[in-house]
């Protein structure tokens, strides 16, 4: 596309062709992430193009947006061209050493949230804490809180480490490295008001049918979850829950058809006032439990 466009074009026309290009290619929702794509290769903010239909887009510019472009229609994935991803009010940097933040875990969040907003001091652990979406989002709604990222991935820590500092939380933000499937150490029995907790959870069937772009770009590492996907649910609730104090409460995040599974395998593992939760769009991936006291 653009080796043909000249020197004067304008980012009006540059976001035409690009938009032409993400709609030849199935792209869906071509209309923002040619924005995206073209404030990125730009340097400026994608709010300010509806103001700057006229401006001269550069040759450097132009070699920019075509090498982004190749990429997302190789299959990339628009947030880690970008480098950014936003989640629950905050903007989290992203790579591919962690999960793309999505939209079906702000339900999950907002329910954290309502429960550790009234707390004076709440503690929380955000277990396979990825990017630090979940726990970071609850810190910045909950000013008192604090947190604790576990993951065993070490780049996911730092990419989580990052964000903290980004917002101005890492203050009141640890990252420590364990795997959710190994017990934790003794020393934080009983120390956390509340857990939060989004495993890997993609079944054995589930990983051979993924999405080229998941399947080729998003961490293995944190998608499987064993052959039917419960693995880190079964180790958690046996081991992990007991750094939640009594009484204290846990959240789940699970696939789409697990939400009854997890249920089932916190009931058996004899935590209390389990529910299954719906997201925003209304599928019941949010398993809530309370470690009884």
């Amino acid at each position: 596309m653009c080796g043909s466009e000249r020197a004067q074009d304008t980012l009006r026309q540059t976001l035409q062709a690009v938009r032409r290009r993400l709609e030849s290619a199935d792209i869906s929702m071509p209309e923002l992430e040619a924005a995206e794509l073209v404030a990125c290769a730009l340097g400026i903010d994608r709010r300010h193009i509806p103001a700057l239909p006229g401006r001269p887009v550069t040759t450097a510019e132009r070699e920019r947006l075509s090498a982004l472009l190749a990429r997302r229609l190789a299959g990339e994935p628009l947030a880690y061209l970008l480098g950014e991803w936003d989640f629950y009010g905050i903007t989290l940097r992203v790579t591919p050493d962690v999960l793309i933040p999505r939209s079906d875990t702000e339900r999950l969040c907002e329910l954290a949230i309502q429960t550790a907003r009234p707390q004076p001091a709440p503690r929380v652990l955000d277990l396979c804490s990825g990017s630090g979406c979940i726990g970071l989002a609850l810190l910045h709604e909950v000013p008192q809180a604090r947190a604790v990222a576990v993951d065993i991935s070490p780049a996911a820590l730092a990419v989580a480490g990052e964000n903290a500092e980004r917002l101005g939380l890492a203050d009141r933000y640890q990252c420590m490295q364990a795997s959710a499937l190994e017990p934790p150490a003794e020393a934080y029995r009983d120390t956390f008001d509340l857990m939060v907790c989004n495993p890997p959870y993609i079944t054995a069937d589930e990983m051979r049918a993924l999405d080229p772009d998941v399947a080729d770009y998003e961490p293995h590492l944190a998608l499987y979850g064993g052959e039917d996907g419960l693995d880190f649910y079964r180790a958690v609730t046996r081991t992990w829950v007991q750094v939640v104090r009594p009484g204290g409460a846990i959240f789940f995040e699970c696939g789409w058809k697990q939400g009854e599974a997890v249920a089932a395998v916190c009931r058996a593992a004899g935590l209390d006032a389990v529910r299954v939760e719906t997201d925003y769009a209304g599928v019941p991936r949010i398993v809530c439990a309370v470690r009884p006291g």
